[in-house]
């Protein structure tokens, strides 16, 4: 490999001299003190090079005073050092420029001499200065780098909200000297992290809050409030904002002005949102996985009833009804005992038929045939198949005259109607009518079903579309919670929207909606 390719590795004893020049004593001493040593280091310097004065030249001379006053500057600062430069300037007039013991300079050349000495110690000391401060900068920087990487790889290893916490109080309580708290957000507004963290008092709720609902047209990576006790600082993640950070202190580290402190406190912020947006993902993945896990497993447990189930239940329903009309008839007894079993067969048919259904719908194996249809076939239709369920309940049928064609699977949409007219007839007193009511409102039709029953509970009017659910959990009436969730899968295939209400005057109502698209236009039948 070229010699300009390798990788540069520096050299160890550089390294320490670099140290040894420019980083200060750990032990700082007085201001007073370190004068005084600045000071000696030019009387040391003048001791040493005052008996060599006949075998060095004036140049020499003035080097070794200059090397004095960057040692100085580099170990003890800059007041020091003007005061070691000043003096070396002094001492090397005095010892060194003719007429020696004495500050009279008979030559025009040594007082430029002096003066670029002056100078140039002065420029040295400043210069050594902010070396040294940028070195003790970089060796701050380093070891926050070195903690932050080590939060970095503790967050990254969590796996509760708790260990979060605990990673990011401990980086603050070593590195900031402060207080952490985690406030994170909830449909409520913000709540603590844990419940063993510390309470606030109003005025910093009050910032935290007013941080967190700060809103601007791009979020802001960071978004900060800073007063004498506590900088607080927004959890800004990748998707929306998580909460709020805030560091209790009264003031910065010894040391690290306040500016570093904020930018320290910005990338705490940084990583402590993204490990609760780690958090938050990793659950909404495993919840997810377990959806899918029980909604597979639920798919195929109503695929095997209903077909496993179905062929004995129509034998079974088939040999009751054969019973009713043997002759010569049975017993009264016996034939009304036949009855109620073909009778509880059929209810058991029909909640059989819509496991199947629903197994289908879920499993997308039910092909769609759609067409241009009247509302009022499929209406008629439908109300037609129920002619027992709605025996003692007059049907309504509210459509306007020139209502147009709709395009929906026929079959499909009929077993929606069915479902929606049987649950308004099982829920409904007897003799109350049932109200079947369609329109067309801008690009899309409606149609609800209305009935004067008991009505949905007000805090399921989401929940009755969901699988096994029923409005009234304790009921007498047969059903399993399967005729709303059909009615919901089969319209949303049809791209449309389904919802349950109560209505003012008492009952239930659901009503759904789907697009008109561009139906056909009618002509109007010839009179013979």
């Amino acid at each position: 490999m070229p010699r300009a390719c390798r990788e540069f590795r520096p050299i160890p004893q550089i390294d320490m001299a670099v140290d040894f020049l420019f980083q200060r004593p750990e032990r700082t001493p007085s201001p007073w003190l370190a004068r005084c040593w600045g000071l000696a280091a030019i009387g040391l310097t003048t001791v040493i090079t005052l008996p060599l004065n006949q075998w060095l030249d004036p140049v020499n001379t003035v080097m070794l005073f200059l090397l004095t006053v960057a040692l100085v500057a580099s170990r003890l600062g800059r007041g020091p050092a003007v005061i070691a430069a000043v003096s070396s300037v002094a001492a090397f007039d005095f010892f060194f420029i003719p007429p020696r013991w004495s500050f009279q300079v008979h030559d025009i050349q040594y007082l430029l001499s002096l003066a670029v000495m002056l100078s140039v110690a002065l420029i040295i000391s400043h210069l050594a200065e902010s070396w040294r401060q940028q070195i003790e900068q970089a060796h701050v920087r380093h070891r926050e780098t070195l903690a932050l990487y080590e939060l970095a790889r503790q967050l990254g290893t969590c796996l509760t909200p708790g260990q979060v916490d605990e990673a990011a109080r401990t980086f603050v309580h070593q590195h900031l000297h402060a207080e952490l708290r985690i406030l994170t957000a909830h449909a409520d507004g913000l709540s603590p992290l844990t419940p063993t963290t510390p309470p606030l008092d109003a005025a910093a709720q009050m910032a935290a809050h007013a941080v967190y609902r700060e809103t601007t047209d791009h979020p802001p990576q960071h978004l900060s409030f800073d007063d004498d006790h506590h900088q607080i600082l927004l959890l800004q993640g990748a998707t929306r904002r998580r909460g709020v950070l805030i560091i209790s202190t009264s003031s910065p580290p010894p040391g690290q002005p306040r500016a570093e402190l904020s930018a320290l406190s910005q990338a705490l912020a940084t990583l402590v949102a993204a490990a609760l947006e780690r958090l938050h993902f990793v659950e909404v993945a495993q919840q997810t996985q377990v959806d899918i896990t029980s909604e597979r497993l639920r798919g195929s447990i109503l695929s095997a009833l209903s077909h496993d189930i179905r062929t004995p239940l129509t034998a079974l329903y088939g040999t009751a009804d054969a019973l009713t009309v043997m002759q010569p008839p049975l017993p009264h007894a016996a034939q009304e005992m036949a009855q109620a079993v073909r009778d509880q067969a059929g209810h058991l048919h029909d909640m059989v038929i819509k496991l199947l259904d629903m197994a289908r719908l879920h499993a997308g194996h039910v092909p769609m045939h759609l067409e241009w249809q009247p509302l009022e076939e499929v209406i008629g239709a439908s109300i037609q198949s129920l002619a027992t369920a709605l025996a003692h309940h007059p049907v309504k049928v509210s459509i306007p005259e020139d209502f147009p064609l709709v395009c929906i699977d026929a079959v499909l949409f009929e077993r929606v109607l069915a479902n929606l007219l049987e649950n308004a007839a099982k829920y409904s007193p007897d003799a109350q009518p049932i109200e079947l009511r369609a329109w067309v409102d801008g690009r899309q039709w409606q149609l609800s079903v209305s009935d004067r029953g008991m009505g949905f509970p007000p805090d399921k009017l989401t929940q009755v579309f969901e699988l096994f659910e029923r409005g009234v959990v304790e009921s007498s009436l047969p059903g399993v919670g399967l005729g709303l969730a059909i009615c919901k899968a089969i319209v949303e295939a049809h791209g449309g929207h389904i919802e349950a209400s109560n209505r003012a005057e008492g009952g239930a109502q659901v009503c759904l909606s789907l697009a008109l698209g561009n139906p056909p236009t009618l002509e109007p039948e010839v009179e013979a």
